[in-house]
């Protein structure tokens, strides 16, 4: 497992991507290929077998976990995603990798805003969710600081209903990154694939109880810059 010293802050984990885009000239596509790529390997050690259901928000988090769910289906996995959020509300890296998703004609079921995981228009998605081996929890991330609305927190009590495994990609989804407590509902994750560094609430004592173990992930970020942040 690689881990790494230090952590990072919200603030330091949007100030890294940027950085890595506007002064060493990286694509953040190519940033977010790496994430996806990286836990997707993460997980294919992990499981055994059995079918993937990739939960996904509207933002790059979301944006991860079609990554993810590409790579999965390419080595062969059995792959669901479910994407909480109308796909036009989607911009940038996220909307292209779905795109891409799209046009390979993987299974997508789409949770457009404002419908609840209990109305029949969404038995798909609980199913998607019930039957996985292993649900992957791409829904939120570090930027999060409010309490966690609908429809997001049902699918996260759906999901900690289930009886799979669950991988949280970077952080569990409803954790808050600075101060590794729940912002209302909060996945209950197996494993978390964190990219770059671990971050700063993973220190807090309840932390662990979300995250379970945490493997650190590279993506490609020049080692000079990781120096800046003590990484």
């Amino acid at each position: 497992m690689a881990t790494s010293p230090s952590t990072l802050t919200r603030k330091e984990v949007r100030d890294v991507d940027q950085r890595a885009v506007r002064e060493y000239g990286m694509s953040s596509l190519v940033l977010m290929e790496n994430a996806g790529r990286g836990a997707a390997d993460l997980l294919l050690r992990l499981r055994e077998n059995g079918r993937v259901c990739v939960c996904c928000g509207k933002g790059n988090n979301g944006g991860d976990g079609f990554v993810i769910a590409r790579h999965l289906e390419a080595a062969g996995a059995e792959v669901h995603v479910l994407l909480v959020a109308d796909p036009d509300s989607l911009t940038g890296d996220a909307a292209a990798n779905l795109s891409i998703l799209q046009a390979s004609s993987t299974p997508l079921t789409i949770m457009r805003g404002g419908q609840d995981v209990a109305d029949g228009g969404a038995e798909t998605a609980c199913r998607s969710i019930n039957d996985a081996g292993w649900i992957v929890d791409a829904l939120l991330g570090t930027g999060i600081q409010g309490e966690v609305r609908a429809p997001y927190s049902a699918i996260i009590e759906q999901i900690n209903r289930a009886g799979g495994s669950v991988l949280a990609v970077d952080l569990p989804s409803g954790l808050d990154c600075d101060t590794g407590r729940p912002l209302g509902a909060c996945v209950r994750a197996d494993h978390t694939a964190t990219f770059v560094a671990g971050k700063h609430g993973f220190h807090a004592d309840e932390a662990a109880r979300w995250t379970g173990p945490v493997t650190v992930l590279p993506i490609g970020v020049p080692r000079q810059l990781l120096a800046a942040y003590n990484l």
